[in-house]
């Protein structure tokens, strides 16, 4: 918040300003983070790096990379001080041994990647985007961060550098998901939304089909909306946040959901920092890669926010909410849409330990012996059986 009150009076320079046309504004800083002000400037603005040393990757500043380092990189290795007059060789390599590595990335080379590395935990890069189905899915999915499979379409709210990616592979075997799940965050009177997320399980992924937020609360335009996608996704459980009112949302959608889509519906209470709570949810499931998203869940949820004014349109997504969130209290301005995720992985974290290979291996075992029964069946239907013919099956 303070940081979008800084970029909005930032604004009067241009007012003050005399004469225009031979005036300039002239930021001169170090970034902290990628959300820094200096890359929110407007487009009539330049922006010129100048990192202490040639840089191993210049691909990560863009077009702002001053046009003397540009030049550098074509006749120096990477790693060589761009201004020896200021600091030499030994010196720059004190100041990494004394910064460490994400702190001389940051002050030195004016790069915050590692410092949003550290800082934000969740990465897209981690997630498979695919497209699934209502009823079924793949038993195991493959991930790998590979260029070639790249959601380049997709639109990205995450952090620089950061990309969606689709499955590598995915097996044969399409089995009906384990069961399906509505996680709901309820939201009151203001600006909150009401958060919700559908998750699917099977052999160990989570499928995430559905999710977003609605600008309503505990109106029943909201609660029946909710109720007609837990129909639509063939919802058979829905977990609702109770932080709210006491229980009083759940009682209010007890009866749309008895019309519309009769299910289970209970309760959840935390105590935890909410911030800390998501974060230790989310990041083991998706350092195992076993979040699976739905493409349209993407597109939907950057859609869906358009709707709000500049300043929200960005944080109410539920993508710029998961690559945004860090420990710190407080850290997201919006967090409906990605606490509804997290209720609804939480659901699910202790049923995902499975193997999905031998998940697959038991599910080709029960063909089998269906296989063989069905073989045996017919076969004794062939002639007159006699008493002394008998096959045991012994599990294989």
């Amino acid at each position: 918040d303070m940081r979008e009150k800084l970029l909005e009076r930032t604004k009067e320079f241009s007012a003050i300003l005399k004469p225009l046309d031979t005036s300039k504004i002239i930021y001169l800083g170090t970034p902290q983070t990628e959300d820094s002000i200096y890359n929110k400037l407007p487009d009539t603005f330049e922006i010129r790096v100048w990192p202490a040393e040639v840089p191993a990757d210049p691909d990560t500043y863009g077009s702002n990379l001053a046009p003397y380092v540009a030049k550098l990189l074509k006749r120096l290795p990477a790693g060589s001080p761009t201004d020896p007059m200021r600091f030499s060789a030994m010196d720059l390599a004190e100041r990494k041994a004394e910064y460490g590595r994400a702190g001389y990335a940051l002050q030195f080379m004016l790069s915050t990647q590692l410092s949003d590395m550290d800082r934000f935990p969740l990465k897209i890069r981690d997630l498979i985007v695919m497209d699934t189905q209502v009823e079924k899915a793949p038993m195991k999915v493959e991930w790998l961060p590979d260029l070639k499979r790249e959601w380049k379409q997709l639109p990205n709210l995450a952090m620089q550098g950061d990309r969606f990616y689709g499955p590598a592979a995915h097996s044969d075997e399409f089995k009906e998901y384990t069961g399906s799940v509505m996680a709901i965050d309820p939201s009151g009177r203001g600006k909150d939304e009401t958060g919700y997320c559908v998750i699917k399980m099977l052999n160990g992924f989570l499928y995430v089909r559905r999710a977003g937020g609605l600008p309503g609360g505990y109106d029943t335009a909201t609660l029946t909306r909710l109720a007609t996608i837990a129909k639509e996704e063939q919802v058979n459980h829905i977990v609702v946040e109770a932080n709210f009112g006491d229980g009083m949302y759940t009682e209010l959608l007890k009866p749309i959901m008895a019309r519309i889509h009769p299910c289970i519906i209970e309760e959840v209470k935390h105590s935890v920092q909410k911030e800390r709570r998501i974060i230790d949810t989310l990041e083991p499931v998706m350092n195992r890669h076993k979040l699976v998203f739905e493409r349209s869940v993407i597109e939907d949820d950057y859609k869906s926010a358009q709707a709000y004014d500049a300043d929200n349109k960005y944080t109410k997504t539920l993508v710029y909410q998961l690559s945004r969130i860090s420990y710190d209290k407080g850290a997201l301005k919006h967090d409906d849409r990605l606490d509804a995720l997290a209720i609804g992985v939480s659901y699910w974290v202790e049923k995902i330990g499975q193997d999905a290979d031998r998940g697959i291996a038991s599910e080709k075992q029960r063909l089998l012996d269906e296989a063989l029964r069905g073989f045996m069946d017919n076969a004794f239907q062939v002639g007159t059986p006699r008493k002394d013919r008998w096959f045991t099956l012994k599990g294989r």
